[in-house]
């Protein structure tokens, strides 16, 4: 294994780690065990646990933009209407629930924003997205707030495990219904009440 494919494999791992752990609760040793390498390796690499996870956020993002990036040119090829691509977009985000941990650790890096390293990062990660809807997908203003505002809202069901409610609150399978509407089959399988069984 490369030297770059083992740095994927560790941010890969290190993904779903400080997703499960959050930023505060995770060590490079257990980032370590889950990239089935040793501790010292993950330290050379990185430097430390605060280098990883900004490398952990930065691929997050990366993944997201090329993402919509990739939705925004089938868009273009399709001919479809210029509001076909609000659903496009907001699909892909959710898609992004086959990654384990990125959702979380984008929101641990958002909710960070009092750290002086974590929150520049976070800050400068989230208006890259806001720029990207803004001029590349042509979205006004008032579009990108309702646009991110959905984005936060699916985050938070996410990272609070509101589908693992599903069928078995009222509330919370009324509110799944509405948020993640035909995603809500592939959420389910990812993080639906049967999911760890499965």
């Amino acid at each position: 294994m490369t030297s770059a494919e083992r740095r994927e494999q560790i941010i890969q791992a290190a993904t779903s780690v400080f997703g499960d752990r959050g930023y505060h609760g995770t060590t490079t040793d257990q980032v370590a065990k889950a990239a089935g390498i040793s501790q010292p390796y993950v330290v050379r690499m990185f430097g430390t646990k605060e280098a990883l996870f900004l490398e952990v956020i930065n691929a997050a993002l990366a993944m997201l933009l090329v993402s919509f990036r990739e939705q925004l040119a089938e868009h273009r090829s399709s001919g479809e209407p210029a509001e076909a691509l609000v659903p496009k977009l907001g699909n892909a985000f959710i898609d992004l629930v086959k990654t384990r941990g990125l959702h979380r650790s984008l929101m641990q890096g958002f909710v960070s924003g009092g750290d002086p390293v974590i929150g520049v990062a976070a800050r400068r990660g989230f208006l890259e997205v806001y720029a990207f809807l803004r001029d590349e997908a042509g979205f006004a203003p008032e579009e990108v707030q309702t646009f991110l505002s959905y984005g936060m809202l699916t985050s938070v069901l996410l990272c609070i495990e509101m589908p693992s409610l599903f069928g078995r609150d009222s509330d919370a399978t009324e509110l799944a219904c509405a948020a993640f509407g035909h995603k809500l089959d592939l959420v389910l399988e990812t993080m639906g009440p049967d999911a760890a069984s499965a």
